[in-house]
Protein backbone atom coordinates (compact mmCIF):
# COMPACT_ATOMS: atom_id res chain seq x y z
CA UNK A 1 0.00 0.00 0.00
CA UNK A 2 1.18 3.32 -1.01
CA UNK A 3 2.35 6.26 1.58
CA UNK A 4 -1.29 8.55 2.42
CA UNK A 5 -1.78 12.02 2.38
CA UNK A 6 -4.42 13.79 4.28
CA UNK A 7 -7.06 16.05 3.34
CA UNK A 8 -5.25 18.93 4.41
CA UNK A 9 -1.93 18.18 3.76
CA UNK A 10 -2.56 18.08 0.50
CA UNK A 11 -4.83 20.85 0.10
CA UNK A 12 -1.45 22.73 1.52
CA UNK A 13 0.62 21.10 -1.48
CA UNK A 14 -2.38 21.82 -4.02
CA UNK A 15 -1.84 25.49 -2.61
CA UNK A 16 1.49 25.83 -2.19
CA UNK A 17 1.96 24.29 -5.57
CA UNK A 18 4.60 21.37 -4.44
CA UNK A 19 2.58 18.41 -6.11
CA UNK A 20 1.49 17.17 -9.01
CA UNK A 21 -2.02 15.63 -8.54
CA UNK A 22 -2.93 12.83 -10.62
CA UNK A 23 -7.38 11.89 -11.26
CA UNK A 24 -6.79 7.84 -11.44
CA UNK A 25 -10.47 7.69 -12.93
CA UNK A 26 -11.48 7.05 -16.45
CA UNK A 27 -11.39 10.42 -18.53
CA UNK A 28 -15.29 11.12 -18.49
CA UNK A 29 -15.32 11.52 -14.78
CA UNK A 30 -12.32 13.13 -14.99
CA UNK A 31 -14.23 15.60 -17.32
CA UNK A 32 -16.97 15.94 -14.91
CA UNK A 33 -15.23 17.10 -12.00
CA UNK A 34 -11.37 16.85 -10.41
CA UNK A 35 -9.19 18.29 -8.39
CA UNK A 36 -7.56 21.74 -8.71
CA UNK A 37 -4.51 21.48 -11.43
CA UNK A 38 -4.66 17.72 -11.35
CA UNK A 39 -3.94 15.87 -14.24
CA UNK A 40 -5.41 12.55 -15.86
CA UNK A 41 -3.89 9.07 -16.23
CA UNK A 42 -5.03 5.73 -15.58
CA UNK A 43 -3.23 3.16 -14.35
CA UNK A 44 -3.58 0.60 -17.47
CA UNK A 45 -2.15 3.40 -19.37
CA UNK A 46 0.68 4.27 -17.35
CA UNK A 47 3.38 2.20 -19.04
CA UNK A 48 2.49 4.51 -22.78
CA UNK A 49 1.83 7.53 -21.41
CA UNK A 50 3.46 8.32 -17.76
CA UNK A 51 6.18 9.62 -19.13
CA UNK A 52 5.60 12.56 -21.41
CA UNK A 53 2.38 13.30 -18.53
CA UNK A 54 5.03 13.15 -15.45
CA UNK A 55 8.42 13.48 -16.70
CA UNK A 56 10.19 14.01 -13.14
CA UNK A 57 10.34 10.74 -11.94
CA UNK A 58 11.36 12.57 -8.60
CA UNK A 59 8.47 15.05 -8.20
CA UNK A 60 5.74 14.58 -5.25
CA UNK A 61 2.77 13.24 -6.69
CA UNK A 62 -0.33 12.68 -5.67
CA UNK A 63 -2.50 10.30 -6.99
CA UNK A 64 -6.16 9.57 -6.29
CA UNK A 65 -10.08 8.18 -7.20
CA UNK A 66 -13.32 8.21 -5.85
CA UNK A 67 -13.17 7.53 -2.17
CA UNK A 68 -11.95 4.70 0.39
CA UNK A 69 -13.35 2.27 -1.85
CA UNK A 70 -12.25 2.57 -5.07
CA UNK A 71 -8.77 0.95 -5.62
CA UNK A 72 -7.59 2.94 -8.68
CA UNK A 73 -5.76 5.85 -7.17
CA UNK A 74 -3.77 2.96 -4.94
CA UNK A 75 -3.36 1.36 -8.50
CA UNK A 76 -2.21 3.93 -10.55
CA UNK A 77 0.73 4.91 -7.37
CA UNK A 78 1.94 1.32 -7.73
CA UNK A 79 2.30 1.34 -11.40
CA UNK A 80 4.33 4.84 -11.03
CA UNK A 81 7.03 3.16 -8.26
CA UNK A 82 7.20 0.41 -10.62
CA UNK A 83 8.04 2.52 -13.01
CA UNK A 84 10.71 4.42 -10.97
CA UNK A 85 8.44 7.15 -9.40
CA UNK A 86 10.31 7.86 -6.22
CA UNK A 87 7.99 9.67 -3.99
CA UNK A 88 3.94 9.08 -4.77
CA UNK A 89 1.55 9.27 -2.02
CA UNK A 90 -2.41 8.53 -2.41
CA UNK A 91 -5.12 10.87 -1.29
CA UNK A 92 -7.12 7.26 -0.12
CA UNK A 93 -10.36 9.42 0.70
CA UNK A 94 -10.79 10.44 -3.25
CA UNK A 95 -12.86 13.13 -4.52
CA UNK A 96 -15.69 12.28 -2.26
CA UNK A 97 -14.03 13.32 0.63
CA UNK A 98 -12.79 16.87 -0.94
CA UNK A 99 -16.25 17.58 -2.36
CA UNK A 100 -17.89 16.77 1.01
CA UNK A 101 -15.28 19.27 2.83
CA UNK A 102 -16.71 21.40 0.54
CA UNK A 103 -13.91 22.18 -1.54
CA UNK A 104 -13.59 23.63 -5.00
CA UNK A 105 -12.92 21.30 -8.18
CA UNK A 106 -12.44 22.10 -11.75
CA UNK A 107 -14.45 20.74 -14.18
CA UNK A 108 -13.78 20.05 -18.02
CA UNK A 109 -10.37 18.47 -19.51
CA UNK A 110 -7.69 20.10 -18.55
Amino acid sequence: MSTSISRDELRAAIDGKSVVVVDALPAAAYGRRHLPGALNLVSDDADAAAGNLLPDRGAAVVTYSTDVHCGRGEALAERLRALGYTDVRTYHEGIEDWVGAGLAVEEGHA
